[in-house]
């Protein structure tokens, strides 16, 4: 029996008439062919080879490779959008199977395709999908200059889309929609301000070249940690700017790691740790419900819709959440007994505790933690500059609270 027993091929509009001849050869040898309706469509019923064998999508993935696993052994071909691992189905497949059975043929995908129609470098462009994931999520992304490919949710989604620059700014921001590329193609262009056109295929790629109304006042903040603490919708229980980026450096995001905000306030630490690396995950845990809802809204705005938010009291909510952390910031509540130590094993081997504190008696709590585990205390000093006499005329340096901070590696 050979190893590779799965091909995925990636196909585009034009169907069988635009695949490479080793693509055109895996599907018309194959016993079994897998795929949305749509795809599978693309294929004669009766091409070379006489593939009887069929299985779609409309159960789900889990239930397709149920089905596929069936075959074992036998050749079967997945057919995808053109490339299979760029935002398609591929990665399902490899996580299924693993690579050793896999074979994936590519073809030209809705990236590289829109890059073609625009003339676009595709390396300068940033390649995002909103299929499957909110929208909200374009906002990370949104500086004058940058050039965005959007997969698109459905038809409805460049009104949207345009709907969402013209409020944060990028009313200008010149916009193309690009629907069924290779097939019978549709291009519609226009300004995100002025967008009127009506809804393209369900099939359809954005192009974005953003352009603000005035660089000042659009909404476009730096990924480097640090932002103003204005850029935050909060009740005044948020990590201060000078204090959060010097947090944020001891937390070092890092990809796929694990991040625990404990008593997150208005969420900027978790936010800004999924800023600096998208592909980190972060869960915001909140007891308030005021601010367990301004979180959501602060992450959506600040274009990181993938933060979890747990509502409830820790320690006791921690059991609940289902990933490890690799990091925990804790941030308020760090008196509360038993607090840091429950924290503290939740953490696996070279797991990183970060706490600050203000209060005394949080204070004291890092000390004590301090001299049974170790790690590095330091003490953060701000001022800033406000006005002085009751008619402002001259300002002067105010500090703002002592923060005491510790940070202890878990060897």
């Amino acid at each position: 029996m050979s190893k590779k027993w799965i091909t995925v091929v990636g196909l585009g509009e034009d169907g069988l008439d635009g695949l490479a001849p080793a693509s055109r050869a895996a599907i018309d040898v194959a016993d079994v062919l897998v795929g949305g309706a749509r795809h599978l469509s693309k294929v004669p019923a009766k091409a070379p080879g006489g593939n009887e064998i069929r299985i779609d999508w409309t159960d789900g993935f889990d239930a397709a490779f149920d089905a596929v696993e069936q075959h074992s052994g036998k050749q079967v071909v997945v057919l995808a959008s053109g490339d299979p691992l760029n935002y398609g189905v591929g990665a399902n497949v490899v996580r299924r199977f693993g690579m050793e059975p896999v074979t994936i043929l590519p073809a030209p995908g809705a990236f590289s395709l829109a890059a073609a129609r625009m003339g676009w470098p595709l390396a300068d462009a940033k390649c995002l999908t909103v299929h499957g994931r909110p929208l909200s999520a374009v906002n990370l992304h949104l500086v004058a200059g940058q050039r965005l490919l959007i997969l698109s949710r459905d038809k409805d989604t460049p009104k949207e889309l345009a709907e969402v620059l013209t409020a944060r700014g990028f009313g200008p921001s010149a916009m193309s929609v690009l629907a069924n590329m290779g097939g019978d193609e549709i291009r519609r262009d226009g300004t995100a301000a002025d967008w009127n056109h009506a809804p393209a295929s369900d099939l359809n790629t954005i192009a974005v070249d953003c352009r603000a109304v005035d660089d000042a006042d659009a909404s476009a903040w730096s990924r480097v940690p640090g932002l103003p603490d204005d850029a935050f919708e909060h009740d005044g229980q948020i990590t201060k700017r000078e204090v959060r980026a010097a947090t944020l450096s001891r937390l070092a995001p890092l990809p796929g790691r694990v991040l625990w905000d404990v008593g997150a306030g208005a969420g900027s630490v978790a936010i800004e740790w999924l800023r600096a690396e998208p592909s980190a995950k972060a869960f915001a845990i909140e007891r308030d419900p005021v601010r367990a809802a301004r979180i959501k809204r602060n992450a959506d705005t600040l274009g990181v819709p993938s933060l979890k938010i747990v509502e409830g009291e820790a320690p006791r909510v921690l059991s609940d959440i289902d990933l490890s952390p690799d990091v925990v910031f804790l941030g308020g509540g760090v008196s509360a007994p038993g607090l840091l130590e429950d924290c503290w094993q939740a953490l696996g081997s070279d797991g990183r505790l970060v706490a600050n504190a203000v209060t005394v008696e949080a204070e004291q709590a890092l000390l004590q933690f301090h001299n049974e585990f170790g790690g590095d205390l330091t003490r953060l000093s701000i001022s800033r500059t406000g006005p002085v006499g009751p008619k402002g005329g001259l300002q002067a340096f105010k500090p703002m609270m002592n923060v005491t901070q510790l940070v202890v590696e878990k060897k």
